[in-house]
């Protein structure tokens, strides 16, 4: 079992896929971690519509202008969702059960991508959003935030590089912009 942070270290966005589809057990283990999200107050506002048919997947990976091509060779797509009534913070609260989807995927030894969904368009300029809607039957009081896409990795990707964090957009006690910090250094 790799530690957490060789999980993250490892985990990049993967699009291009194998055609082994993935076992119940995975499928079931991707859920769990969705479901174990947390959520604020503990709304649980969010859902999540998986899409392992072929067919569909196909149309899913038209979701888009740019960026979800991918989702055609997905063996899973999960759709994340979540109801604005439930929660003011539905938007935070799907992003974190999308990467908590991520996450799992990857220590399951799978690779996953995320399609943004809200916000976006299709190559018809529909809006990406009432796309997925219509497509899955999704009601009107859902947003889609995104889709993940999930299966076995069919490209390597390199560890993410520490040499590229970005330690300059980290601060402590208080906001300083690189310009104060070069004065104050004088």
């Amino acid at each position: 079992m790799e530690s957490f942070a060789e999980l993250i270290k490892n985990r990049r966005s993967i699009r291009k896929f194998t055609n082994q589809l993935l076992s119940p057990e995975q499928v079931e283990s991707l859920l769990k971690a969705a479901l174990m999200s947390p959520s604020s107050k503990r709304s649980n506002a969010w859902q999540f519509v998986l899409v392992e048919n072929k067919e569909m997947l196909q149309k899913l990976a038209s979701c888009k202008k740019n960026g979800s091509s991918f989702l055609e060779t997905a063996a899973l797509a999960i759709v994340v969702l979540a109801n604005p009534m439930e929660s003011d913070v539905w938007v935070e609260d799907a992003s974190v059960a999308s990467i908590y989807i991520q996450l799992q995927a990857e220590d399951l030894g799978l690779g996953s991508c995320w399609c943004q969904i809200r916000n976006r368009e299709t190559a018809g300029e529909t809006d990406s959003a009432q796309y997925v809607r219509d497509l899955l039957d999704i009601p009107y009081q859902m947003e889609v935030l995104s889709i993940i896409g999930v299966g076995y990795k069919d490209q390597d990707r390199k560890p993410f590089d520490e040499t590229h964090l970005q330690w300059e957009k980290i601060h402590i006690d208080k906001f300083i912009f690189p310009s104060e910090s070069e004065s104050s250094e004088s």
